[in-house]
């Protein structure tokens, strides 16, 4: 009798660099962090270990300078957003059309400027992977953080995501019936980076949880 062979899920991940940081005074995906890499190379490193694959680099203004800090021992595809200025909508598209496969069975949109643990990052997709809903958010303390996670089936409607119609938010809106929050006890899952203080007090938090 043949062995079933069981599908191997793969769910990608889609990183946002591409904005300008214009609030913090300095490129955000520069930034040192706690591994001393910049934060865009812990942001792919922390997917890469977290069981994601493929990775999507999504850059915009300075796209050199960026891409000369990613990580070179680490598969990623680096795709450049010409639109940047026209919002983080545009980034995602340019970012989720590369995912775009049948191949692909769900995909995590993380942002440069909300660093996240390996450790929550890999048990939201575990998550995922047992239930496998239409979104899954990870959530501390019953407050809902990011990144969001989506399954395959809604490519479609992410790919036709807009500023004027909320982005992303719109798209959770619509599936909330099947939305799953993933519980962790993390607070950097609400880590947000706009200012230099932002960044000192999720750098203090990550140093201690380190």
């Amino acid at each position: 009798m043949p062995t079933k062979v069981l599908h191997q899920l793969r769910v990608a991940a889609v990183l946002l660099a591409g904005g300008e940081s214009s609030r913090m005074g300095e490129s955000k995906a520069l930034l040192p962090w706690t591994t001393g890499e910049p934060l865009v190379a812990y942001h792919v490193r922390a997917l890469h270990q977290a069981g994601y694959s493929p990775i999507i680099a999504v850059l915009g203004h300075a796209p050199e300078e960026i891409n000369k800090a990613l990580p070179k021992d680490i598969d990623i595809t680096v795709v450049v957003n010409q639109h940047y200025a026209l919002g983080r909508c545009s980034s995602i598209v340019t970012g989720v059309s590369q995912i775009a496969t049948p191949d692909i069975d769900a995909f995590v949109i993380a942002s440069v400027d909300q660093p996240r643990s390996i450790e929550m990052l890999r048990t939201l997709r575990e998550t995922w992977e047992h239930g496998q809903p239409s979104i899954a958010m990870p959530s501390y303390k019953h407050r809902s953080g990011h990144p969001p996670l989506f399954s395959s089936t809604l490519i479609t409607e992410v790919l036709q995501v807009t500023e004027e119609e909320q982005g992303l938010r719109q798209v959770i809106r619509d599936f909330d019936h099947d939305l799953l929050f993933v519980n962790v006890e993390d607070p950097l899952t609400l880590a947000n980076l706009n200012t230099r203080e932002d960044y000192e007090t999720a750098l203090r938090i990550a140093k201690d949880l380190a």
